[in-house]
Parts: structure tokens; C-alpha cells; sequence
């Protein structure tokens, strides 16, 4: 009988050091020892149109998995040190057909955030997000961007320039009326023309873009990102057609 507590005890402790699957409660325990890029996951955040939600966005770049989000208890601590930071578990749902991930939390107080994934043996983390649904809800606007089409087939797309007071870099896409993406550019400067990039400075268009039918309707969207990556404006599926 002693023998056999023996085995099991051995046993109960060799199944424990071998289940890591509680070690990713808290983020400094879950990339601890690991290979981790910082800054690695492009991902934003901003408050819903119609609800209290908070909308987190992040770009799963291909063979990306096992993504996690992280939240903090408040903003009033070090958004760098992960081990204030505590999964939360919720799934993603696609947001452009699956090219983009959103993320819908209910959240009555100010966090900051982290998405995080698992990409060629590394662990992926984002910059944080500070949300920011209390003291400055994201505006959403159809009527903020200006289209103007002076090249055939390459619609210009123009928008006020960091009228909120703390932009960073803005976030453009190009989208057919079945909500696939054709292009996805980021630029500093409150300009886009589809589809060139000579102001692009950073791509997530993974094929080349087609050449937009003359006579046909369009979605733009754009996203006005703040340093700390809470996105001050939305214009979500701006309809237009190609002249």
C-alpha cells in the first residue's frame, strides 16, 4: 500500500511539471523562459459606435496561432511590466473576412491591453493598448474623408489631420461589398491613394491588389491610431464609386 501512494504521488507530480496549461494566467509567467517579440502583433483598440464595448483589432499574420489578450486590473500601473497583466478569456470573431480578428469587451474601467500569439517559435506580443471608452470614446464619422478621382481607377482618399491632438499613424482599407480586403496601408501623412504606395509605411496587403472596376462600389475604411493604439476615429465601409 506504502508503495503504491509512492507511484502515485510521483506520478501526480511528473503530470503537474508537465501541464503548463495554467502558466498562461499571467503573461510574465507565459513568456518566461520563451523567445518573445516585442511589439511583434499589430493590433489597435476603440470603443463601439452603439454600445459600451470596447473593440480590440489585431492583424494574425499567416501561421499565427494560439492568440491570447491580456488585460490589467487599471491604467494607474507600469503597462511594460507583464506580470500585471491577466488573460482574459474570450474568442475573436473575423472582421473583414477573417483578414483582421476583433475582440468585444465589456469594460467599465480604463485597462491597458495585449494580444499576444505564437508565430515561428516565438511568442508575439503587441505594444499595449490604452482604452480609452471613458475619457475619450472613439468618434465614428461617414463623413469624414474626402474622395476625390482625378487618376482613373485610383481614387484619392483625404481626411482632417490629427484633429484629436494625439494621432500616430493612420490605418486605411480597401474593401469590396463583400467585405474582402483588397488593400490594408498605414501612413502618416491624412492620405491615401489606392492603389499607390509611395507614402506607405507599413503593408499588410499580402496579394497584389486588383485594379478596381470603373463603374463599380467600394468600402473605405480608416482607423486614426494614437500612440498608446487607441483609435480616436472610425470610418467603417465608406461607400464610393469607382468613376
Amino acid at each position: 500500500m506504502r508503495k503504491i501512494t509512492f507511484i502515485s504521488i510521483v506520478l501526480f507530480l511528473v503530470s503537474c511539471a508537465g501541464d503548463d496549461s495554467t502558466n498562461d494566467t499571467i503573461l510574465s509567467n507565459y513568456v518566461l523562459g520563451k523567445a518573445i517579440e516585442e511589439g511583434g502583433v499589430i493590433a489597435c483598440a476603440g470603443s463601439s459606435e452603439n454600445s459600451s464595448k470596447v473593440l480590440v483589432f489585431q492583424y494574425p499574420e499567416n501561421g499565427a496561432r494560439n492568440t491570447k489578450l491580456y488585460e490589467t486590473n487599471t491604467v494607474d500601473i507600469d503597462e511594460k511590466d507583464f506580470s500585471n497583466y491577466k488573460k482574459v478569456s474570450i474568442t475573436g470573431s473575423p472582421f473583414f473576412n477573417g483578414y483582421l480578428e476583433q475582440f468585444d469587451l465589456d469594460l467599465t474601467q480604463e485597462k491597458w491591453i495585449i494580444v499576444t500569439h505564437e508565430l515561428d517559435g516565438e511568442i508575439k506580443i503587441s505594444n499595449p493598448i490604452r482604452t480609452k471608452q471613458n475619457t475619450k470614446a472613439s468618434k465614428w464619422s461617414q463623413s469624414a474623408v474626402e474622395i476625390t478621382q482625378e487618376e482613373p481607377l485610383m481614387p484619392r482618399f483625404t481626411w482632417e489631420n490629427n484633429q484629436f491632438g494625439d494621432n500616430a499613424i493612420y490605418f486605411q482599407i480597401v474593401s469590396d461589398l463583400q467585405n474582402n480586403l483588397l488593400s490594408g496601408t498605414y501612413t502618416f501623412e491624412n492620405t491615401f491613394q489606392y492603389y499607390n504606395t509611395s507614402n506607405v509605411v507599413l503593408n499588410i496587403t499580402i496579394d497584389i491588389p486588383p485594379i478596381l472596376r470603373k463603374g463599380a462600389e467600394y468600402n473605405f475604411t480608416l482607423m486614426d491610431v494614437s500612440e498608446d493604439n487607441w483609435v480616436n476615429l472610425f470610418i467603417l465601409n465608406k461607400k464610393f464609386l469607382v468613376e
